[in-house]
């Protein structure tokens, strides 16, 4: 998960109906993550042959919306890349979030007695581009109130629909342990898939980088959101 401090007016446009931008320290974040679907299930029991496990390269920032006494902290995705054509047409046709389906591939591997480096790799038009990391010390549950833990505790998707009305759906996962990295990179070009404003904050060293472990997560059915 590689997070980059962006100016907040960068994302306004892409704010579903009904949320707003959630910031952390008075600061907006985009985040390019890369990681693995395995044991693929559609509605919880439906395993789909060859589009069971494979990676996701996405794009994402977030939002919140306040229901009632709860405040409900979600994620809207920019971009989302896959390497399977069905599974992107899918999700543009029913869900109408922004995905792409482009050659993937992926490595994760020991380095040291405790640590990992994992890459994600994507090819556009141009060429091969890829998000790295290389970890250092122990994995532990990110501290109250941190960036690893704004990052990885959305628990709400949100997606903008074509009629102007949002989509809302719950995801559950337990909390993610997470290492520290000493190394951070991403190569290539972002322009063809990104927004401009944004593709140009992706040169830039990101402001926060982890691995986190990932675990079983659940997408509840979503819903629209009241005009």
């Amino acid at each position: 998960m590689l997070n980059y401090e962006v100016d907040a007016s960068l994302l306004l446009p892409f704010v579903p109906a009904g949320t707003e931008l959630d910031l952390w320290d008075g600061k907006a974040f985009v985040s390019l993550i890369g990681f693995q679907f395995l044991k693929t299930k559609l509605l919880g029991f439906l395993a789909i042959p060859l589009h069971v496990n494979f990676e996701e390269v996405n794009l994402r920032f977030y939002v919140r919306r306040q229901v009632g006494d709860e405040v409900r902290r979600g994620v809207v995705f920019i971009r989302e890349l896959v390497p399977r054509r069905a599974i992107a047409y899918v999700a543009r046709t029913f869900y109408n979030e922004n995905y792409v389906a482009m050659p993937m591939a992926h490595d994760v591997w020991p380095n040291g007695s405790d640590g990992f480096r994992a890459t994600y790799r994507w090819r556009n038009v141009k060429d091969w581009n890829s998000i790295e990391v290389e970890t250092v010390g122990a994995c532990r549950l990110p501290e109250a109130g941190s960036i690893e833990q704004f990052i990885t505790e959305h628990y709400w998707g949100y997606a903008a629909q074509p009629d102007g009305r949002s989509v809302e759906y719950q995801v559950t996962h337990p909390s993610w342990r997470v290492w520290q990295v000493r190394e951070a990179t991403f190569k290539g070009d972002g322009e063809d898939l990104f927004p401009n404003g944004l593709a140009t904050a992706l040169r830039g060293n990101p402001a926060s980088a982890f691995l986190a472990e990932g675990s079983a997560v659940s997408v509840r059915h979503g819903q629209r959101l009241p005009l």
